[in-house]
């Protein structure tokens, strides 16, 4: 069982997936988490599907202590299902009009406000509003571990990091070690089966015009099981006469 949050993003937007757009979201919320000591467990990119969108939320709210941020699809046009596939997923499908929010789209739209945007403020049940630093639009947030925010990396960006702060004060210390070795993968695979659970550890194979290389990273957050788990490779290969070449690290 998962004691430490898995987080997750979920990118909406069928201008993604037909490359009108570029995604921005998962080079950057990767990197945030990364100076967290946190990493990703998925990252989903779909496009603007109604039920798409309502089965996805579904699938990471049933997973072990999720931290969803999403993006995209909270405005006020047709095509913006989050606020409603929201609230089915994860309350009882009801949008009532969130008065905060209705007051903040007021102020800041006056007249304007109405007929569309307005619809912004209505928001599934128990939603708490996030501050938006561009232009105040109300996003939003559910059991403070469902976030909701716009498409646009300049509002939701500053958003993810002002959640991070509050939910990860202080950095979890991440401790890696990598080396490349001039083998094939396969000469590891039997350390690889003896990796503890609590190691996190990866081999990328990679073919040159002299022969294989594989490197090897291992990484946790017990500074001493990582050194251990890592030592493990370096035994191997000197049993076996491989050269090897550290790059040690912490992140």
């Amino acid at each position: 069982m998962h004691t430490s949050p898995q987080f997750f993003t979920l990118i909406i937007g069928t201008e993604i997936l037909n490359r009108r757009r570029s995604d921005k979201h998962f080079d950057f919320v990767t990197k945030a988490l990364m100076k967290k000591g946190h990493k990703l467990s998925a990252s989903f990119i779909i496009e603007d599907d109604p039920a798409l969108i309502v089965q996805t939320l579904k699938f990471i709210a049933s997973q072990p202590n999720p931290i969803l941020f999403s993006f995209g699809g909270i405005g006020s046009t047709p095509d913006d299902y989050t606020r409603k596939c929201a609230a089915i997923a994860l309350r009882d499908g009801n949008l009532p009009v969130h008065e905060e929010a209705k007051k903040i789209i007021e102020t800041q739209l006056g007249e304007r406000a109405y007929p569309h945007p307005i619809k912004m403020a209505k928001l599934p049940k128990g939603a708490k509003l996030l501050d938006n630093p561009v232009n105040n639009m109300p996003a939003f947030s559910l059991e403070e571990r469902f976030f909701f925010m716009p498409g646009f990396p300049e509002m939701s960006h500053p958003m993810v990091e002002k959640i991070l702060e509050t939910l990860i004060p202080d950095k979890k210390e991440y401790y890696r070690h990598t080396l490349t070795a001039l083998c094939r993968e396969n000469e590891l695979i039997e350390v690889m089966e003896q990796m503890p659970k609590e190691v996190e550890f990866s081999s990328l194979p990679k073919l040159y015009s002299d022969g294989w290389r594989v490197s090897i990273s291992v990484a946790s957050h017990d500074e001493t099981l990582a050194f251990q788990a890592f030592q493990m490779y370096i035994d191997v290969l000197e049993a076996k006469n491989i050269q090897y070449g550290l790059n040690d690290e912490s992140n």
